[in-house]
């Protein structure tokens, strides 16, 4: 599981830094090899990160990382056909709280980053493709390399993530059925209270211990 939070905390992290450094026209794979890097380093070398300084990690992802992630949309996917039904109010205090918690959910594993290195696989995708998987394994000290692939659209503001696969399995598709079994016992309002109260919980604790 720690491993798991780990690549999951690298692949989310991998769009957070440099914003505006890069190019106006910048190759999804390009763009996420670059900035990858660039966190990897920023996690390894930030002592407050590496104590598990919650407030630290989360002043970095918020500012670095949301302009690269398209949390609606991954929350939309997780939601399956009962988004449609949500008013737009729930659909945004869905998407605040899923968000919340998959920042809390990953932070911990910033501070376990010690040695790993990430390595990308060529682009297989057309220059005119708005939707494409970026594909990388993690390189890690002891045991094989682990898959770790994006799927990332263009948009109107740049390149974003909206998936991530570790190990075989789909970020979104992992949440799905969690989702569905809330919603169907409690309806979206159900969902986004119990998200509300697993994030209060995970916010009380120090980010190296939460789970």
């Amino acid at each position: 599981m720690k491993l798991m939070k780990q690549l999951l905390a690298m692949a989310t992290i991998a769009f957070a830094t440099a914003a505006q450094a890069a190019p106006a026209v910048e190759a999804p794979d390009v763009l996420v090899k670059r900035i990858s890097q660039d966190v990897i380093d920023t996690a390894k070398s930030d002592k407050a990160i590496q104590a598990g300084d919650i407030k630290r990690v989360t002043e970095l992802v918020e500012s670095k990382i949301l302009p690269y992630v398209d949390f609606q949309r991954m929350t939309a996917l997780a939601a399956g056909r009962h988004w449609r039904d949500a008013t737009p109010d729930q659909q945004k205090q869905l998407a605040a709280e899923f968000r919340t918690l998959l920042i809390y959910t990953y932070s911990g594993a910033l501070s376990q980053i010690k040695n790993e290195t990430v390595e990308f696989k060529p682009l297989r995708a057309d220059p005119s493709d708005t939707e494409v998987e970026v594909r990388s394994q993690v390189n890690v000290a002891r045991g094989e390399p682990v898959p770790l692939n994006y799927r990332v659209a263009k948009t109107p503001a740049g390149w974003k993530i909206y998936d991530i696969n570790v190990l075989g399995a789909w970020l979104v598709e992992t949440y799905k059925s969690s989702f569905a079994s809330e919603i169907s016992k409690g309806g979206i309002d159900g969902l986004i209270k119990t998200l509300s109260a697993k994030n209060k919980a995970l916010a009380s604790r120090p980010a190296a211990k939460a789970k």
